[in-house]
């Protein structure tokens, strides 16, 4: 995709000068550029230097990076996928971002066998919602089932455990703070 970011500078450039109420005379008089070449400069029919951007971002206060448009990065995300105790997290949010979302997949349970709760306690708020199959919630006392289009939001430092309740999987959305993750993500299979 090619870099426009230089066509920007010039209605950037007449943003600013506007929202100071400055006419190109007034920028003109504070920079020794001619009005003409500012005009110029503005509309897009003359190149951008720093010859003549310091002296303008200097006359309205601003500085080179206020006027020159960093790149947009990619915004998708790279998306990865663990397994842990059989439960699948595809990672929906950047490594860095503070809250951490993830498409979470709960194996389906075996017919006739009730998973036992082993509930764990975190720093950090919880919040899901049940894309597919049905969920099973413990929270402290409650034990709920969620289905398809129902969300739940709970402190995380309550006692929990989530599993797929019913004859196939369950996919949920999860969002939750990095503190939830390395709980969710390095949990150990339980010993036989």
């Amino acid at each position: 995709m090619p870099d426009n970011s230089l066509s920007l500078i010039g209605p950037r450039l007449k943003s600013w000068r506007e929202k100071r109420s400055m006419t190109l005379a007034d920028l003109s008089a504070l920079t020794d550029i001619s009005p003409s070449t500012l005009s110029r400069l503005e509309a897009g029919k003359r190149a951008p230097n720093l010859e003549l951007l310091v002296p303008i971002a200097r006359a309205l206060g601003l500085g080179l990076d206020d006027i020159v448009p960093r790149a947009v990065p990619d915004p998708r995300v790279s998306r990865t996928t663990r397994e842990v105790e059989g439960i699948r997290y595809e990672s929906l949010s950047p490594a860095s971002s503070p809250v951490q979302t993830y498409k979470v997949t709960f194996p389906a349970r075996p017919v006739g066998i009730t998973a036992v709760p082993q509930p764990k306690v975190h720093d950090g708020q919880e919040w899901l919602y049940v894309i597919s199959g049905r969920l099973r919630l413990v929270l402290g006392d409650q034990d709920v089932t969620l289905g398809p289009g129902e969300a739940a939001e709970f402190d995380t430092r309550v006692p929990h455990w989530l599993s797929a309740a019913g004859p196939g999987p369950a996919e949920i959305v999860s969002i939750f703070s990095k503190d939830g993750k390395r709980i969710h993500l390095r949990a150990r299979p339980a010993v036989s």
